[in-house]
This record gives structure tokens, sequence and C-alpha cells, in this order.
């Protein structure tokens, strides 16, 4: 599919809890969803979701058949994902802690990583609070680095990494190290949406980093696959 295509488009499980402080399903989630959509997701398919949230992604391959893993660093999160599975009666395995921890010794046919993102003044991320779910220190790589370093200890042969991220981040960043790491990857959906409130208060930041051009409003989301060879 060419980079500059759109993931195909999915209905995402309705009625969803959202516990205070848990990171709602965004345009980011969306095309996440559609990239997954995309994929062969059979009764074998075993699929873990790193950064969970709300579980929505970890349901939408729950309901067509997958073994599904789930992993939240935070608690509230955790709590969502599971109380969602049982309101949609979905088997669906989540746990709380660090991806790399909790999954050392397991690989996956799908990994699914909507990580955190958002370039922030802080160099360290945060240790709790809703901007758990989006800062990422300065280049908004702290998480997506350490995705790109783990995934073939994650990934069976022929399996598959589909992360979401800014472009902010380098897209190119990214495929590089998973080239790096001895995978085969490639930029398969792009789009652009508006700015919420979390770029919208550090527009003076970004733009003297050089993340973002002087009154830009859209940013634009990619989503990076990958194959483990």
């Amino acid at each position: 599919m060419p980079a500059t295509t759109a993931a195909r488009e999915t209905t995402l499980p309705t009625g969803l809890l959202t516990l205070p402080g848990v990171y709602r399903p965004q345009a980011d989630t969306r095309l996440l969803a559609g990239a997954l959509a995309m994929e062969d997701v059979r009764p074998a398919t075993e699929v873990l979701e790193i950064g969970t949230g709300t579980g929505v992604l970890a349901l939408s391959a729950a309901g067509r058949g997958a073994r599904v893993t789930a992993v939240d660093v935070s608690w509230r999160a955790v709590a969502t994902a599971r109380i969602n599975a049982l309101a949609h009666g979905l088997p669906l395995r989540v746990l709380h802690g660090d991806f790399t921890a909790r999954t050392s010794g397991r690989r996956y046919d799908i990994v699914l990583a909507n990580p955190p993102y958002v370039p922030s003044p802080e160099i360290r991320p945060p240790t709790g609070g809703p901007a758990r779910a989006w800062d990422a220190g300065p280049d908004g790589r702290l998480v997506i680095d350490r995705i790109c370093a783990s995934a073939p200890a994650l990934l069976r042969h022929g399996g598959v990494l589909l992360m979401v991220h800014s472009a902010m981040c380098g897209a190119d960043s990214t495929l590089k190290r998973l080239r790096q790491a001895g995978l085969a990857g490639r930029t398969t959906a792009r789009a652009f949406v508006p700015w919420g409130p979390v770029l919208r208060s550090r527009r003076p930041w970004l733009e003297r980093q050089g993340l973002a051009d002087v009154g830009q409003e859209r940013e634009e989301l990619v989503i990076i696959r990958a194959q483990a060879l």
C-alpha cells in the first residue's frame, strides 16, 4: 500500500468506559485500528498491545478471534481495559507494568503500539497523571526507540509490528532503527489532524526546537509497519 494511502476505516467497539486519567481513543487510535483491519487476524493469531489505554484496539483484535495480551503502566488503564473486556464479553489478558518485563520470553504474531510520542521540554517522562500517556521527552522518542529495539524479541518469524506516532518524531528515524534491529519496515499510512491542546500549549517551544513550522495547525500522524524476517 502506498505510503500516502490512508489505512482502512474500521468500526471500533463502542460504549467504552474511560476512567479519569486514561487516554481516550482519538485520531491516532482510529488510524492504528485501520492498519490492524488490513492484517490477517484469525483465532490462532496472538496479539500484543503495548499501552492499551481503554483496551479498544485489543478488543477489536479479540473480536476477530485473536488471543490478545494488553499491557499498560497505568493501573487505571488496566482497570479500564479489564472492565471493558467484561462488558463486551471478550477474552482479554490485561497486565500491569513495563511491556518488556511483562512479555519476557513470549512472542507474538502482531504487536500494536500507540506509545507516548509528544515532544516535551521535560527530559524525563512523567511518572503519573494523564501526561504519562503522551509525553515522551524532547524528541518524543523515549518509548518509540525502546519498542524498535525490543521488536525482534517480541515478534515471531513473519510477525508484524504496527506503530503509530507523530511525524514530529521522525518516521525515517523509526524505520532506520527497525532496519538496524533486523526488521523490514515502511510507512503505510498518514493522516493530518488539527493540533490538540497539548501541542497548542507548547507552540513556542516546538517552533524553537524546529519541530513545528511557525503557524502550523495540523499534525501529521504516520503508521509504521515492520515485519520480522
